[in-house]
C-alpha cells in the first residue's frame, strides 16, 4: 500500500493506546496518560514519560487519563494524546492524513461517539471508522464473525468489561460494565489499607495484580507473594509487608462477580440457538485484564460454559483493527459510524 492510502488501527483504552498497522502489527504500545502543567495548561508528556509522573508530580503538574472507562474524560486531553500517537505512528509521512479505524465501548451512546470522530479528525485523520470492542476483539482472536453461529467475547481492559455474543458480523447481544482493570485496582488499594493499614498507589496496586493476583484461592504451597512499600496511616512512616495471591482474591472478589454477572445476563438474553452455539465454542477472552490468573477457570465454574483466553488478549483488538482495515468491504456491516 502507498504512503497515500496509510491506514492505521487504534485501540483507544482506558489504560493504554495501540496503533496497529495492517500488514505490520502493533507498532505504539503506550499509557493513555498525558501530563499537564495545571499554571498555563500547556502540556508536558504523553504516554509512557507522562505515565512515570503519575504520584510523584509537584502540585502545579497533574498527569491525566484521557479515557475514563472506555471514553473520552477530557476531549482536549484527548485530541492532544490521539494527534500526538498519529505523529509518532507517521513518522516523517505525517503530510499524508490516514484513514484511521478506532476501538469504542460496546456501551458508548452517541456523544460519546461523536467526540471520538471529532477529536481523531482534529488529530490529523482523513477518514475515521468507529467500531465496538467486542467486534474487534472476536475479529482479531480469529473468529469468523461473518458466519450465522454464535460466538461470545468477553473484552476486559483498563476501564471496562465489554461481553457481547456476535453472530452474521454483528452484536446480537451485549452488556459493558465499568468493572475492569482500574476498578480491581482500587480494590486493592482498599484492601491494603483495610486489611494492613497501609497507604499504597495506583502502580503498586497494579504490579501486585500482575505479579500474585489471581481469580481463584491458591493453595498454601501455591500461592505468590510480593513485598510492597507504602505509607502506614497510624505512624505516617514508610512501611514494607508481604502481600499473598488469597489477599488479592479476596480484594477483587465483588469486582469479579460483575463482569461474572455480566457474562450471565448476556447469555441469559441470548436466543436459544445462539446460546447452544456459545456452549459448543466457548467464551473467549480478551484485553489485557483478561490475563489474570485462573479467570477462565473462575467464569467456566461460574457459568458452566469453557472459557478461554485468545492467542494474544492484549493486541486482539487493535489486531482486529489492521484486519478490519484490509478488509473494509467485508466489514462494512460493523462499522458503527464513520466520517469523511
Amino acid at each position: 500500500m502507498s504512503i497515500f492510502g496509510k491506514r492505521l488501527g487504534i485501540d483507544l483504552g482506558t489504560a493504554n493506546v495501540l496503533v496497529y498497522v495492517p500488514n505490520k502489527g502493533v507498532i505504539i504500545n503506550e499509557p493513555s496518560v498525558v501530563a499537564i502543567s495545571e499554571g498555563n495548561k500547556k502540556i508536558l508528556a504523553v504516554g509512557d514519560d507522562a505515565k512515570t509522573m503519575i504520584g510523584k508530580t509537584p502540585d502545579d503538574i497533574v498527569a491525566y487519563r484521557a479515557i475514563k472507562d472506555g471514553v473520552i474524560a477530557d476531549y482536549r486531553v484527548a485530541e492532544a494524546m490521539l494527534s500526538y500517537f498519529l505523529k509518532k505512528a507517521l513518522g516523517s509521512f505525517s503530510i499524508f492524513k490516514p484513514e484511521v479505524m478506532i476501538s469504542v465501548p460496546a456501551g458508548i451512546n452517541s456523544t460519546q461517539r461523536r467526540a471520538v470522530i471529532e477529536a481523531a479528525m482534529n488529530s490529523g485523520a482523513r477518514k475515521v471508522y468507529i467500531v465496538k470492542e467486542p467486534i474487534l476483539g472476536a475479529i482479531g482472536a480469529g473468529i469468523k464473525i461473518e458466519e450465522p453461529t454464535g460466538n461470545m467475547i468477553v473484552d476486559i481492559g483498563g476501564g471496562t468489561t465489554d461481553t457481547a455474543v456476535i453472530s452474521l458480523g454483528g452484536i446480537v447481544n451485549a452488556n459493558s460494565v465499568k468493572s475492569a482493570g482500574d476498578a480491581i485496582d482500587k480494590a486493592i488499594i482498599n484492601y491494603i489499607k483495610r486489611t494492613y493499614n497501609l497507604a499504597i498507589g495506583e502502580k503498586t496496586a497494579e504490579r501486585i495484580k500482575i505479579e500474585v493476583g489471581a481469580a481463584v484461592p491458591f493453595t498454601a504451597k501455591e500461592e505468590l507473594k510480593i513485598e510492597v512499600s507504602g505509607r502506614d496511616y497510624t505512624t505516617e512512616l514508610p512501611k514494607t509487608i508481604t502481600v499473598g495471591t488469597n489477599d488479592v482474591v479476596k480484594a477483587i472478589s465483588k469486582n469479579l462477580g460483575e463482569i461474572i454477572k455480566s457474562i450471565k445476563d448476556v447469555l441469559a438474553q441470548t436466543p436459544p440457538e445462539l446460546a447452544a452455539d456459545v456452549i459448543d465454542s466457548g467464551i473467549i477472552l480478551t484485553g489485557g485484564t483478561s490475563q489474570l490468573r485462573r479467570l477462565p477457570t473462575l467464569i467456566e465454574k461460574e457459568t458452566g460454559v469453557k472459557a478461554e483466553l485468545s492467542e494474544n488478549p492484549l493486541t486482539s483488538v487493535a489486531k482486529g483493527t489492521g484486519i478490519a482495515l484490509n478488509h473494509l468491504d467485508v466489514y462494512k456491516k460493523v462499522l458503527v459510524s464513520k466520517k469523511f
